[in-house]
């Protein structure tokens, strides 16, 4: 199932909206991570730096094969062997990953989707006691050259409400500039 308004710009327009190892950081991402996993991989944006912080695994999933060989390609040319790709609908069927096996989940510029408390759902599925789900997303307040239409962004208030619901203990949400958000959230 994808996600509505999901499209992929070209990969060097979209890498120009992000930072993205000052946005993992930010995002509660440390070198003591034991694993992370990425929902909706795309260019292997998050999952190629991720996976130069941490040691453990770095599981990315994206419904796109042409995405996940995309993240393939980019890990191995970064000489990354700690990358696991995995073409999957996610969003319809989990990530087939075992219960509490994971530190860390990235929930970029997805929950505009139908059901994202289905997808936080199993963000705390496969977390470990203590684990972070990290939320980042488009702000919704004002246009963006990019980024699913305004009606269906969420807001952080959106956001911190569903993770609240699924069993996460939420800290205030931060600014991602020039046109995001972020939220953390614990498993409790």
């Amino acid at each position: 199932m994808k996600v509505r308004e999901s499209g992929m710009p070209d990969e060097s327009m979209w890498e120009q909206f992000f930072d993205p190892s000052r946005a993992l950081v930010l995002l509660g991402l440390t070198p003591e991570t034991s694993s992370a996993v990425d929902l909706g991989c795309g260019y292997g944006t998050f999952t190629v730096p991720a996976a130069g912080l941490i040691e453990g695994t770095v599981h990315a999933f994206d419904i796109e094969p042409e995405m996940v060989r995309e993240t393939a390609r980019r890990a191995g040319e970064a000489g990354l062997t700690n990358v696991e790709v995995h073409l999957r609908d996610f969003a319809a069927h989990g990530t087939g990953l075992p219960d509490a096996s994971v530190g860390y989940v990235m929930l970029f510029n997805i929950l505009h989707a139908d059901e994202p408390r289905r997808l936080l759902r199993e963000s705390f599925r496969i977390l470990s006691p203590g684990g972070i789900a990290a939320v980042m997303h488009w702000v919704s307040n004002r246009p963006t050259p990019r980024g699913p239409s305004l009606p269906i962004r969420p807001k952080p208030e959106d956001c911190r409400r569903w993770m609240r619901q699924e069993g996460f203990r939420t800290e205030d949400p931060i600014d991602l500039p020039p046109y995001h958000f972020g939220i953390v959230g614990r498993k409790t």
